[in-house]
Formats: structure tokens, C-alpha cells, sequence
């Protein structure tokens, strides 16, 4: 029992690198090439956007195969299958000069990287049966990481490299790191897979009820995410601070959600996933619009490590209440779902800020709707709260 808690330990760094590496490039990590792709190529920033919001597009159709995949094939072959596709299909994008050669490349990447994702945290909560939301929270915190890290690092090698280097270097450095990392994951003993025989254990709400409310949650949560997340840095470049300056804003601001993922992580373990959850969005719906109104580099500075640790705890409780309200058989798949709307939202929120940027010269509209889809979210969040609570306390 101690070495099998012992290599639940290494499943969890493994994924924490893993996810800082990959998520942190599909995710965000194109913020910081914005700028240099309009000057090369003189595109919209909508259509740069898009390019993000392809490898998002990815992320949610591949989400869902992924995860259906995980319930039935080795975890090992899906993380390898991730990694190598990331890191090729990035490299790739160092020599793209049309647009639909990204969205492709990008698209690959999230389709096949989804597998570094859901699963992957799937099997860090099934090697803790108890306080998985600590567990959780710490993988989590390295895809904090890698989107605070992975733009703040590429800013200073498009410097050096240019975008073209920059994109080779991140595509090789992933190779390197993900492969050897897939090939320690495993499954712990009596691990639980989806089949005739498998056994469903009482959950608050049936499978599909939950998988449809959750859907549509993180979806609004996402787009909120999103916009900060993919158009801070462009943001402050548009008050004439240097790339290197607004990109270290947004490392502050993910080096604070890193403290975030785990606080929420025990937090959902101390008053239930769904309450931390609201906790997280209340505090991100509020605080996103907050950044349309500062005007100086050293406010960037104090707010963004607020604004961070309190939206960090978002992602861990979509994925502790997922797991609360999923049975173990067929975790993966209904996991695969719910993210797949998470990235959809991701998508979204991308890009209506570039989109609503480039009708009002702006960000104002963009941070505004990011705002109101956080509120509508905790709306749902509410009354899902209220049913399964309802439910729980009925007698059996």
C-alpha cells in the first residue's frame, strides 16, 4: 500500500510537468505571439485568435475521444500519443506562413493533446481514493504554471529567436520532456473500467444530468477564463509597455494560481467541491473587468497575483466536482465531456476579445462579456448546489 501511495506521488508531479508543458502552449502560451504574427503577416487580431482557438477546438473534440479512449486503453499510449503530437505539430508551426496551416497544426495538437488533459487527471484521482482535491490541485497547479511560465519564457525567445526559433525551440523542448514523462504513467492496481460488467456506484444526480449542468457551467466559467488569459499581455502592450514587461505581468498572475489550483483543491475537500467552485467563479467574474481600468505597469503588478489566486481555484473544482459527481466507471468519458465544453468556452472567450478588439479598438466590450458570462455561470452553479443537496438529504 505504501509504494503504491508512494508512486501516486510521482503520477502526480509527472502530470503536473506534463500539463505545464502542453497545456500551458495550447491553452495560452500564442498571447505572446500575437503581436509578431499582425507585424509579419499584417492579420486581424480575430483571425491570430483563431488560430488559439483552433488548438481549443482540438482540445474539445479530442476531449471527448480521449477520454472514451481512457476508459478502455492504457493511459501510457494515450499520454505518448499527446506528446509526440504537440511536439511535432508545434515545430511544424515554425515554418506555417498561411493561416489555415496553423488552425490545422493547432487543431492536431489540441485533438491529440486532450489525452495530457482529462485522462491525466482522471488517473492522479484514481490513485487517492481520499483527498483527491488536494491531489487534483496539485496537478492542476502545473498547467498554472506552464501558462504563466511557457508565454513569460517564449516572450524572451522570440527576442533571441524570433516567433519562427521561438515555436521550433517550444516544439523540440516538448518532445524531450513529455515523451520520457508518458512512459511513467500507469494505472494503480484494481484501477476501474467502463464495461458491461463494470459497477456504477450511487452518485446526487444521474450521469447525463450532471454532464449536461456541468457542461454548461464551465462553458460560461471558460469564456470568462479565457479572456484575460489570452489578451492581458496584448493588453498592456497596447499602453506601450514592452512584451517582456506585459508578459511578466501574466507569469505574477500564474505564479499566484499555482498557490491557488492546491488551496482549492483542500478547500473542496473542506466544504465540497460545488461550494468551492462558486467560491473560485464569484471571485474571477468580478474581479476580470477590473483590468480594463488600470493604467500603469506597477498596478498590473499588485492586482494580477489577486485576481490569479482566486481564479486558479475554477479549474480544480470543475474537475473535483466532475469527480463527485461521476461514477468511477466511465469517469474518464464524462470528464472528457465536461472539459470538452470548458474548451469550447476557452474558445470562445478567446475569441470575442479579439473579435470586439477589432470592431471598437478596444477591450472594454471584450472584458464586459467575460464579466457577464461568469454571473450567469454562478447562477447555475447555484441551483445545481440546491438540487443535489435536495437530493442528498432525501432518505434513500
Amino acid at each position: 500500500m505504501l509504494r503504491h501511495l508512494h508512486y501516486g506521488h510521482v503520477i502526480v508531479v509527472a502530470v503536473a510537468v506534463m500539463l505545464a508543458i502542453a497545456m500551458g502552449q495550447l491553452v495560452n502560451g500564442l498571447s505572446v505571439f500575437f503581436v509578431p504574427l499582425e507585424h509579419a503577416f499584417g492579420w486581424p487580431r480575430a483571425a491570430v485568435a483563431l488560430i488559439n482557438a483552433s488548438g481549443l477546438f482540438g482540445l474539445a473534440l479530442g476531449g471527448i475521444m480521449m477520454g472514451s479512449l481512457a476508459d478502455r486503453t492504457p493511459i501510457r499510449h494515450i499520454a505518448l500519443a499527446g506528446a509526440v503530437a504537440v511536439g511535432l505539430c508545434v515545430s511544424l508551426a515554425a515554418g506555417a506562413d498561411r493561416l489555415w496551416q496553423f488552425y490545422l497544426l493547432f487543431f492536431l495538437a489540441g485533438l491529440f493533446g486532450a489525452g495530457l488533459f482529462g485522462p491525466a487527471i482522471t488517473l492522479v484521482g484514481s490513485w487517492f481514493p481520499s483527498g483527491a482535491g488536494l491531489a487534483i490541485g496539485i496537478a492542476a497547479a502545473g498547467q498554472a504554471a506552464g501558462q504563466g511560465g511557457v508565454p513569460f519564457a517564449t516572450a524572451f525567445l522570440i527576442e533571441v529567436l524570433g516567433w519562427r526559433g521561438a515555436l521550433l525551440a517550444q516544439g523540440l523542448l516538448t518532445l524531450g520532456v513529455l515523451v520520457p514523462l508518458a512512459l511513467l504513467l500507469r494505472e494503480p492496481l484494481g484501477a476501474v473500467r467502463a464495461g458491461p460488467g463494470a459497477h456504477a456506484e450511487p452518485t446526487p444526480l444521474p450521469r447525463a444530468v450532471a454532464i449536461v449542468w456541468l457542461s454548461a457551467a464551465v462553458l460560461l466559467c471558460c469564456t470568462c477564463m479565457a479572456v484575460p488569459l489570452m489578451h492581458l499581455v496584448p493588453l498592456i502592450q497596447g499602453l506601450c509597455i514592452a512584451a517582456t514587461d506585459a508578459s511578466g505581468v501574466l507569469f505574477v498572475m500564474l505564479l499566484a494560481a499555482i498557490l491557488g489550483r492546491v488551496a482549492f483543491g483542500k478547500l473542496a475537500d473542506i466544504i465540497g467541491p460545488i461550494p468551492a467552485y462558486m467560491t473560485a467563479s464569484l471571485w474571477q467574474s468580478v474581479a476580470v473587468f477590473a483590468f480594463t481600468q488600470i493604467g500603469s505597469l506597477s498596478m498590473f503588478y499588485v492586482f494580477a497575483p489577486v485576481y490569479g489566486f482566486g481564479y486558479a481555484g475554477v479549474m480544480t473544482s470543475v474537475l473535483v466536482t466532475a469527480r463527485a459527481l461521476t461514477p468511477a466507471a466511465g469517469r474518464a468519458t464524462a470528464i472528457g465531456i465536461i472539459l470538452a465544453f470548458a474548451w469550447l468556452g476557452h474558445a470562445l472567450g478567446g475569441f470575442q476579445g479579439g473579435y470586439f478588439f477589432d470592431l471598437t479598438g478596444g477591450y472594454t466590450a471584450g472584458f464586459g462579456n467575460a464579466a457577464l458570462a461568469g454571473a450567469v455561470n454562478l447562477i447555475l452553479l447555484g441551483s445545481l448546489l440546491l438540487v443535489v443537496r435536495r437530493r442528498v438529504a432525501l432518505p434513500a
